[in-house]
This record gives C-alpha cells, sequence and structure tokens, in this order.
C-alpha cells in the first residue's frame, strides 16, 4: 500500500493544488503574524526602550524622587562597572528658521559608553558643556548655534548659546512629535538643575546588596530588558495584543482552510470512486485504504506547510521592509523569527489537514466494493446523518453565541474567539436545514425570469438540499468573513476614534507658565492656518479650605464645548461648581456634592464639589467666578481644535512658532501630533488586517470552486441525459451558470446577516474597552451593498469551469459515468 499510497500522490499531484492552496495560505498567515508580532516586539524594545538595554539593572524611585544623590554609593556596591543617573529637565530655545521659543526635553549623554543608547542620524554626541545633540526632524543641522533658556535648581534663569554636535533618530517613538529632545552632556545637565528618578547599572552585583544601598529612598529593582519592556508597554499597551487579533483572523483562516480541504478531498474521492472500488476488489481492506487517503493528507499537509512556512517568513520579511521603505508608524526593522513560529507552522498545516481528510477518508471506505463502480444517490436531507448534524449544530451554536456574546459584553477577545468558532462551526452545521428552503423560495422567483434554463435551475437547487447546502456553505464562509472585517473595521474606527477624541480631547495646548499672555493671543492662534477655533482659560490663585494657595483655571463653558473633540475626559465646570483632580478631593476630604469654600484676597465663594478624573491637574471654576474671587485673573493657557483636514506638523510648528515670539517662555504642547500618529497606526493595522483576512477569503473562493466542481461530477449523469433529451451545451452552461448564481445570492445574503452580526461583536471584544462609551456601532451599508453584488458575481464565475467540463462531456459518456 506504501507504494499505492505514493503513486496516488504523484498521479493525483495536479488535484491536490487546491488543498495545497489553502494550507499554505493559512500557514503562511499564521507564521507571518507571529514573525511579525516577535519583530514589532523587538523592534519596539530596541526604539522605546533602548535606553534601557545596555543596563543590566535598574533602580527606580517609587515615589519619583532623585537617585542623584545616591550614585557613590551604588558605584561602591561590588560588581558594579558603571552608573549613569537619567538625567531630565528641559529648556527653551529658538532653532534655525523658526521665529519663536520653543520646548526641548533634555536627557543627558552617559560618561559610560556602554550606557550609551542614543541612535545618532547625523553628527556626533555631545562630549562637553555648551554642546547639544537634537532630535532629527525639524530643519537644524550639525553646526548650528541656537540660543536658550532655562532655570537652575534654584529657580535662577539661565541663558547662553548651545552649538549642535548631532541629530538623534528618536522616529521609533509615536511621542517623538510631540516636542523637540535634546541631549547633552551629565555636567551640562546638573547645571540646569535637571532631576534623576532612574540609575542604569552595569555589571553584575548582587541585587539585595544593590537595593541595600540607597538608604533613604524607596526604590524598585528591574532588569534592563524589564524596564525596557515596560517602557514599551506603557507606549504599546499590552505588546500582545496585535497578534491576539491578528490571530483571531489566524484562526479563522485555518479554520477555512480545513474546510476547504475537506471539500476538496471529497471532490478527489469522488472522481476517484471506480479507482478506489477497485483496490477493494483486488483485496485491499477498508482501513488499507483509509489509512492511503490519511497518507496522502499527511504528505499534502506536510509539503504544504513546509511552504507555508517559507511563505511566511518571506511575507513578513516584506511586510517589514514595505513598512521601513513608507516610514510607516509602526515600528519594523529587519525579521525576527521565533522557534515557536516555525513550528507551529508545521503542526497547524500538519494536523488541519490530516483531520480535514478524516471524513472523506470514512466516506470512502464506506460504500461496498462492487456497489462503489457505480455512482451513489446523496443521502436525503432527513436522514439520520442529517439529524445528527442538526442536533450537533444546536449544540455548538447556542453555547458558542453564549460565550461570543459574553466575551463581547466583558470585552475580552480570549473568551470571544472560541465562542466565535464554535458558533460559526454550528451555524455551518444548521445551513443545511436553514439553505435549502430559503433558496426553494428564491428558486420560485427566479424560475418567471430565468426561461427554461431558470426554471431547471431552481429544481435542481432544491432536489439535492445537501448538495446545494454544501455549495452555499463555501460561499457563506467567504462572504461572513468579509462582513465581517468591514463591519467590524467601520465599527473599530468609529470607537478608538472615540477613544482617541477622549484621550486627547485638544488639538493643541499653549500655556504660559506664570507669564502674561496677552489677551489677543488667542485671536492671532485661531487665525493661524489650519486652527479651526480656540479658547482661552484664565488663571488665578485662591486658598484652600486646608489654607493652601492653589491654582485655578476659569472656563467660558460656551466657548470651550466647540474646542474640544470630546467632554467624557474633560469634566466642565457650571456656575457654582469646582471641578477638583481627584488628589485634591483627597486631599480636602471632599467628595461629589459636598460644599468647599475657596478664597482670595478677602472675598469668598461656596461651591458644590465635582470630582474630576486623575488627568486633571489643577482646579476647575467658571470664568466668571474665578474672576469674582480674583479680578485680575489673566490669560493663562489657550486650547486650540485642528481642522480636519489640516496638516497637522505644519499647523503645530506654526502656533509654536507664534506663541514662542510673543510668549518666549510659552510650552506648546502638540497633542494632535500624538493623536494623528496613533491614528495612523490604527490605519495601518486595518489594512494589514484587512489584506490578510483578503487571503481568507481567497482560501473561501477556492472552497466555492471545489464544490461547484464536485457537484458536476455527482451530476455527470443528469447533465449527459438532459444532452441527449435536447437540451444544448450554452443552455446546460446557464442551467449550472443560474444554478449558481441562485445559490450564490441566498449564500450572500445569509453570510451578510451572519458577517455583520461577528463584525459588531467582535469590535465589542477587541476595541470595547478604548471608548469610555462602549462600542460604537458603524455599518457601511454601501460597501454591505457590494458585497452581495461581488459574491453572487464571484459564485458566478467559480462556475466558469466546472460548467464548460460538464457542457463538454459528450452525452453518451455522460450517462455511461
Amino acid at each position: 500500500m506504501r507504494r499505492v499510497l505514493l503513486a496516488q500522490v504523484r498521479a493525483n499531484a495536479g488535484r491536490l493544488v487546491a488543498s495545497m492552496t489553502a494550507i499554505v495560505i493559512a500557514v503562511a498567515f499564521v507564521v507571518a503574524t507571529l514573525v511579525l508580532n516577535q519583530t514589532a516586539k523587538t523592534t519596539v524594545l530596541d526604539a522605546v526602550g533602548a535606553q534601557y538595554t545596555g543596563a543590566d539593572l535598574v533602580l527606580s524611585s517609587t515615589e519619583g524622587d532623585t537617585l542623584a544623590d545616591q550614585v557613590p554609593a551604588v558605584a561602591a556596591v561590588p560588581g558594579v562597572t558603571a552608573v549613569a543617573p537619567q538625567w531630565d529637565t528641559s529648556l527653551q530655545t529658538v532653532l534655525p528658521g523658526t521665529t519663536g521659543a520653543r520646548y526641548v526635553a533634555i536627557g543627558a549623554v552617559a560618561d559610560a559608553p556602554a550606557l550609551r543608547w542614543q541612535q545618532l542620524a547625523a553628527g556626533s554626541l555631545p562630549t562637553q558643556p555648551g554642546q547639544i545633540a537634537l532630535s532629527e526632524g525639524s530643519d537644524v543641522a550639525v553646526g548650528d548655534v541656537v540660543p536658550y533658556t532655562t532655570y537652575d535648581a534654584d529657580g535662577s534663569e539661565l541663558s547662553g548659546d548651545l552649538t549642535v554636535t548631532g541629530l538623534v533618530d528618536v522616529s521609533g517613538s509615536v511621542t517623538g512629535g510631540l516636542f523637540t529632545q535634546g541631549f547633552v552632556t551629565p555636567e551640562q545637565a546638573q547645571q540646569w538643575g535637571a532631576w534623576a528618578s532612574e540609575l542604569l547599572v552595569t555589571g553584575d552585583p548582587d541585587p539585595v546588596a544593590l537595593q541595600a544601598a540607597v538608604t533613604t529612598r524607596a526604590v524598585t529593582l528591574q532588569t534592563g530588558t524589564e524596564a525596557a519592556e515596560s517602557a514599551a508597554a506603557a507606549l504599546t499597551g499590552d505588546s500582545d495584543a496585535l497578534a491576539v487579533v491578528l490571530l483571531v483572523f489566524a484562526t479563522v483562516a485555518v479554520l477555512v482552510a480545513g474546510l476547504v480541504i475537506a471539500n476538496t478531498f471529497a471532490v478527489l474521492l469522488a472522481q476517484r470512486t471506480r479507482e478506489l472500488a477497485l483496490l477493494r476488489c483486488v483485496g485491499a481492506t477498508s482501513s488499507q485504504v483509509r489509512r492511503s487517503v490519511l497518507g496522502e493528507a499527511a504528505i499534502t499537509g506536510l509539503a504544504a506547510s513546509v511552504l507555508g512556512v517559507l511563505a511566511g517568513v518571506g511575507l513578513a520579511a516584506g511586510v517589514s521592509a514595505l513598512a521601513r521603505a513608507l516610514d510607516s508608524p509602526i515600528p519594523l526593522a529587519g525579521v525576527s523569527v521565533p522557534w515557536v513560529a516555525v513550528v507551529a507552522g508545521l503542526a497547524v498545516g500538519l494536523v488541519t489537514t490530516v483531520v480535514a481528510a478524516l471524513a472523506p477518508a470514512r466516506a470512502a471506505t464506506r460504500v461496498a466494493p462492487l456497489a462503489a463502480l457505480r455512482p451513489v444517490d446523496a443521502a436525503p436531507l432527513r436522514s439520520r446523518p442529517g439529524v445528527l448534524r442538526l442536533v450537533l449544530g444546536l449544540l455548538l451554536f447556542v453555547p458558542g453565541v453564549a460565550l461570543l456574546l459574553f466575551g463581547a459584553a466583558v470585552g475580552e477577545v480570549l473568551l470571544a474567539l472560541p465562542g466565535g468558532v464554535l458558533s460559526f462551526l454550528g451555524a455551518l452545521l444548521l445551513a443545511q436545514r436553514a439553505i435549502p428552503p430559503v433558496v426553494a423560495a428564491a428558486g420560485r422567483l427566479l424560475g418567471r425570469a430565468g426561461g427554461v434554463p431558470g426554471r431547471l435551475a431552481a429544481g435542481n437547487a432544491t432536489r439535492n438540499p445537501r448538495r446545494t447546502a454544501a455549495t452555499a456553505t463555501a460561499l457563506v464562509i467567504g462572504v461572513t468573513l468579509t462582513t465581517a472585517m468591514v463591519v467590524g473595521a467601520a465599527s473599530t474606527r468609529a470607537t478608538a476614534a472615540a477613544g482617541l477624541d477622549a484621550a486627547y480631547p485638544t488639538d493643541v495646548v499653549v500655556q504660559g507658565f506664570g507669564a502674561d499672555m496677552p489677551d489677543g493671543l488667542v485671536g492671532q492662534l485661531t487665525a493661524v492656518d489650519g486652527v479651526q477655533a480656540g479658547v482661552g482659560l484664565t488663571y488665578g490663585e485662591v486658598t484652600g479650605p486646608d489654607g493652601q494657595v492653589y491654582g485655578v483655571d476659569g472656563f467660558d463653558v460656551p466657548a470651550t464645548l466647540p474646542v474640544l473633540r470630546s467632554t467624557v475626559d474633560e469634566p466642565l465646570p457650571e456656575l457654582g461648581q469646582v471641578v477638583l483632580p481627584r488628589y485634591l478631593a483627597d486631599v480636602w476630604g471632599v467628595g461629589d456634592g459636598d460644599p468647599v469654600e475657596l478664597s482670595a484676597e478677602g472675598r469668598s465663594l461656596t461651591l458644590t464639589t465635582v470630582v474630576g478624573t486623575d488627568d486633571l491637574s489643577t482646579p476647575r471654576l467658571t470664568g466668571t467666578e474665578l474672576t469674582a474671587l480674583v479680578p485680575d485673573a489673566g490669560l493663562g493657557t489657550v486650547w486650540l481644535r485642528l481642522a480636519d483636514t489640516a496638516d497637522t506638523a505644519t499647523a503645530v510648528e506654526a502656533v509654536t512658532d507664534l506663541a514662542g515670539t510673543e510668549v518666549p517662555t510659552a510650552f506648546v504642547t502638540g497633542i494632535a501630533s500624538e493623536r494623528a500618529a496613533l491614528d495612523d497606526v490604527l490605519d495601518t493595522l486595518l489594512l494589514v488586517v484587512t489584506g490578510l483576512l483578503g487571503v481568507a477569503v481567497l482560501i473561501a473562493l477556492i472552497g466555492v470552486g471545489n464544490t461547484l466542481a464536485l457537484s458536476v461530477v455527482e451530476r455527470r449523469q443528469e447533465s449527459g441525459l438532459l444532452r441527449a433529451l435536447g437540451l444544448t451545451r450554452r443552455q446546460l452552461r446557464g442551467l449550472l451558470a443560474w444554478e449558481a448564481v441562485l445559490v450564490a445570492g441566498v449564500a450572500a445574503v445569509l453570510g451578510v446577516l451572519l458577517g455583520g452580526g461577528y463584525g459588531l461583536v467582535g469590535a465589542a471584544s477587541v476595541l470595547g474597552a478604548l471608548s469610555a462609551e462602549g462600542t460604537v456601532i458603524s455599518i457601511p451599508w454601501l460597501q454591505v451593498g457590494a458585497i452581495v453584488v461581488v459574491a453572487t458575481a464571484a459564485g458566478l464565475l467559480a462556475s466558469v469551469l466546472p460548467s464548460r467540463r460538464a457542457a463538454r462531456t459528450p452525452p453518451v459518456a455522460a450517462i455511461a459515468g
């Protein structure tokens, strides 16, 4: 039988192409997902956590206190070879090509070469005071001299000139566009009053002794890798979230591939009925035939899996190269291939192929040898296997839907995914009962419009319900996947947009930091090209119930609302209210609805407390009540909203120049830059997922072609009889085309209904937690309608080759079987 098996594989190699194509695509999908996830994680660690990757250990203050004075004690611990504080301060400078001062976040270049993490794009790192390396991206060049203003630890103003020695690449972080970053020597940073709440350590010291050396601070100890992972997680959230989302679609692709393989082997066995029966006649047992079929599946699966692993790695390399070439916001560099990706790809392909071939292998041994030499009619719909499928479908569908809805309700994709798989499998089993009656109803309408071929097609579509259900199911899979992605992507896009609006309700913030900002600045900034609206917040100091003085912001609420993209995390005060930061409410011992008395220069007001979010830093009053307490309250902050069509970087740059010119100490935060970067990341992810899902749809279309081919094989004698009775080749092709349109149209409608539900529930389970208002439902009706049209056309197209084959078979040969 081994020689027979190998001979069958060689003889049927061409017929196995469909199965191999499906499994290659599915395995490539899984491998590419795992490789891209590992590559992204590695790149993010290198870019975002780069400052930690050269350190063996990282000491961090749990209270944010400076650890600079602990350097000698840490350096004295046995095993420590170098210590570098992570200095942090800021300054104001006027860059070449700009007219206004801008904020620059300052870090330091470590004295120890092993702890220098900055990646130079040009020039060199500073080696002495008076030098600086700036982040790449502005018009500054190596050798430029820039003026600066900053303050020392005592608050005294310092100013002078800095020579730019190099440009540092900070493109790995989506926050790189928020403000310019600069790097100086540690001595320079200390002169500017820099703060260091972290110490980077190299060497192999005893961790207990290292922590014990810091006696005056509460610290935590991490390895450099752990600190880098924490920094990456702070930026990207759950670093495995993308992999989970992509593996959801990879699971669907594997499921679809399994169904396609099962259909393909059913086609092969239907075409080889005489061959298998002859093997039985010459002495092969049913178990030998079954093992032979499974052996074909194993050889096919292994070969396809190897090709799939290679294709997956190649696909990941291509995506990585494309991301670098297009300057994608998703950081990718090179390809990192974990061993688990290779093993998982081979296992998924082999196991899926063998499992998918079990039912066809069992069917190949069910018929007696002599009876197998003639075609066998399909079992009726209400046969015992049909009842078992109905019961099994209900057992899978009902609990699957319950688990799916529960996962969506709690926003947990790992619960929703198995529920979706179970319910989808149940729905496919139940389709045997649901599809034929619907096709019959649609066929009565088709019979009136399609003439003789249309009436015959309607009759053929309902004569064998199982065949009709099998043909339609293959297309239901593809339509369901496509619709789920379209609806899910639209809802995900709307939900994520709402989440971004809540997280970044203000596009640009201009702060004066104690300087008097002119009242006309709001009008000037609003007139900047790309700025849609702006509002000024007044600032004054009041005394709280604890006797301490606090800075307070005053709001013109009607003028503020058009500037905000969302008020979910930006509570605004009403008359008679004060919105307090959560920490301040705890200090004052008040909660929502409690009265609070604020006073200033002999004036006082009793207001009702509204406890705000953790993001608030100062109390908020209405501008009217702040002016009543502090008559000379001036302009302290300006909030700006950019037009949706504006060039974010250009508008922020123009605002920064104008604000820096009018108020040299102004701090401009272009939050719109980070919001736009995250928005680009989301768009790119959706594009990647849509492309990968298109692969799964391609697998489903292969299944449609296989199922229609099986239908033609099963109806060989029927087609020959129709030709013998006078049906022309053109009419036979038309009959099969009408039948394909009828079944495909019904499958498209059912797939749209199923896919719409899965898309909405999937979006809720994956991204529901991103929006404070829950999942935002968005259904692109035009695209959904296009799916129905395209799916029907795809069913018609898939019928072309099988119908041509049926029409070319001579009637006598077809009747003879």
